[in-house]
C-alpha cells in the first residue's frame, strides 16, 4: 500500500492536537455509528476486542460523569458534545467462539481473572487509541483525559462490575483558539534502541 500523504499524517498524528475547548456543533447518532464501526476494524489480540464505548452527550449523563472528573476537566467535559467512556470488558473472553472460532482462544482466561484483566486492558487500551484515530480520519477532534476516579465512573455507569473504565476521550470540534503551544516530544535517541 502506498504511504499516506502529508496532508492525512497531518490531520492523524504531525498537526492533530489535545482540545479542551469545543464548537458548539452536536455529533449526529450516525456519525457515532461509522466512528464505532471505523475503530472496530483495528487489530486486537485474537480478535478479542474487549472495549466498550459509552457516547456521553445527554445533560442527565453529563451531570452523571460529572462528579467522577478532578479540576478542570469538568468544564471541558460539560461543553464538549461526546465524552466517551472507554471501558473494558472483563468478560470479553465470552465473545471469544464467535470472534476466534480457530480454536478454544477464551481457555487462559475463563479462570485466571488476572490474565483477563491484563489482556482485556491492554487491547481495550488499544481500542481506545483507535477510536482517537479513527475520530481524526473523520474530522473530529480529541480530547483524551485520565483525571477521573475510575472507581466513581464504574458505579455510576457500570454497577453490575462487569465493564471498567479505561480512560475518557471527548469528541467534537475542536475550537483551536483554546489550544495551548504544542509540548516537546522525546528524540528518536532517548525513546528507541536499535537491537
Amino acid at each position: 500500500m502506498p504511504a499516506l500523504d502529508t496532508t492525512t499524517l497531518d490531520q492523524l498524528f504531525l498537526q492533530a492536537r489535545s482540545h479542551n475547548g469545543w464548537l458548539d456543533q452536536p455529533l449526529p447518532d450516525a456519525l457515532l455509528q461509522r466512528l464505532y464501526d471505523t475503530l472496530k476494524q483495528g487489530p486486537t489480540s485474537n480478535n478479542c476486542c474487549p472495549a466498550r464505548f459509552v457516547f456521553v452527550r445527554s445533560a442527565e449523563a453529563k451531570q452523571k460523569l460529572l462528579p467522577t472528573l478532578k479540576g478542570h476537566n469538568g468544564a471541558k467535559m460539560l461543553q464538549a458534545p461526546v465524552t466517551a467512556i472507554v471501558a473494558f470488558d472483563s468478560q470479553f473472553f465470552e465473545f471469544l467462539p464467535e470472534l476466534f472460532p480457530i480454536y478454544d482462544a477464551a481457555a487462559p482466561y475463563r479462570d485466571n481473572p488476572q490474565a483477563a484483566h491484563t489482556a482485556a486492558l491492554r487491547n481495550g487500551s488499544l481500542q481506545g487509541a483507535y477510536l482517537m484515530l479513527a475520530a481524526r480520519a473523520l474530522g473530529l477532534d480529541c480530547g483524551p483525559m485520565s483525571g477521573f476516579d475510575n472507581a466513581q465512573v464504574d458505579a455510576a455507569f457500570f454497577p453490575d462490575g462487569r465493564w471498567k473504565s479505561n480512560f475518557l476521550c471527548s469528541l467534537g470540534y475542536g475550537d483551536a483558539s483554546t489550544l495551548r503551544p504544542s509540548g516537546p516530544r522525546l528524540s528518536f535517541e532517548q525513546a528507541c534502541r536499535l537491537a
